[in-house]
């Protein structure tokens, strides 16, 4: 397969898992287990200062959150972006992207859940294949 179509494909699945992402940052105090109930609770009732700001456990945790989806969302737009391009940069990033997308999924399988690391590690294999196609495509 092209790196194009290869990019595309990791670049929409990374986007499909930032809004999976979002519903999950979104949603996460919705808690009918008393034993989440009682740990969200703990999370966000008791604030303190914490580098010049004062916050909840919870509000870090949100905040970790939302920043997350940025960064897949970036990640979504640049696998986009190295599509479109051909060039010595493009497919310099391609590999980046993909070591990337390799750690992180190594991360969401340790810390979160399969589903979330599945949706990464096709990214990454994907995006690495086709920085191998790149290199290929330049050599012909």
């Amino acid at each position: 397969m092209k790196p194009k179509l290869l990019l595309r494909i990791a670049a929409i699945l990374m986007l499909v898992h930032a809004i999976g992402h979002t519903f999950g940052t979104i949603g996460w105090k919705k808690a009918t287990e008393p034993e989440k109930i009682t740990v969200i609770s703990q999370m966000t009732d008791h604030k303190f200062p914490f580098m010049g700001s004062i916050h909840s456990m919870g509000e870090f945790y949100e905040g970790f959150g939302y920043a997350c989806t940025i960064a897949l969302v970036f990640i979504s737009a640049a696998l986009w972006l190295v599509a479109g391009s051909d060039s010595d940069l493009a497919k310099k990033l391609a590999l980046l992207l993909g070591i990337c997308l390799l750690f992180w999924g190594a991360d969401e399988i340790i810390y979160f859940f399969p589903a979330a690391a599945a949706f990464t590690f096709i990214s990454a294999i994907l995006t690495l294949i086709s920085y191998f196609n790149f290199k290929r495509e330049t050599k012909a």
